[in-house]
């Protein structure tokens, strides 16, 4: 391990990306928009060639909402329910879940999600998958 070289290449990547502990709503907002891009970019997914750095700006966001934005404990068709309500989007605006059906069976409890449906929903909204997976005891 050479310290010099890890040291240069740290910096090329701060200056490229911005990329540091979050410490305020700026920093907050600027790795959301570092997720995002790599997101559309296609190179963030399970194989893609930036995977390990959207882990480590995913990890850094929600570092920063454990502390800064906590969560209610809900249920998760309730916590779906809430991100809808706070980013006023209807059944219709979530095609990667499923139908508007779909969506309507996962609020009504009829359906739970399943593990594609949540990997969708922590790319969309940034937050953790723990929020939408129902806890063993409680679920149907």
């Amino acid at each position: 391990m050479n310290l010099n070289d890890i040291r240069s290449s740290w910096a090329a990547l701060q200056g490229a990306t911005g990329i540091d502990p979050i410490h305020d709503e700026a920093g907050y907002h600027r790795m959301v928009d570092l997720a995002d891009a790599l997101i559309e970019s296609g190179l963030a997914g399970k194989n893609g060639e930036l995977s390990g750095l959207f882990g480590l700006v995913s990890g850094l966001i929600a570092d920063y909402d454990d502390k800064h934005h906590p969560q209610p404990a809900l249920p998760p068709r309730e916590m779906l329910r809430f991100f809808m309500e706070q980013h006023g989007l209807s059944q219709a605006a979530l095609p990667e879940i499923g139908s508007q059906g779909v969506v309507s069976e996962i609020l009504s409890g009829r359906r739970m999600l399943n593990t594609r449906q949540i990997a969708a929903l922590v790319a969309r909204f940034h937050v953790s998958a723990d929020l939408f997976i129902e806890p063993a005891d409680q679920a149907h």
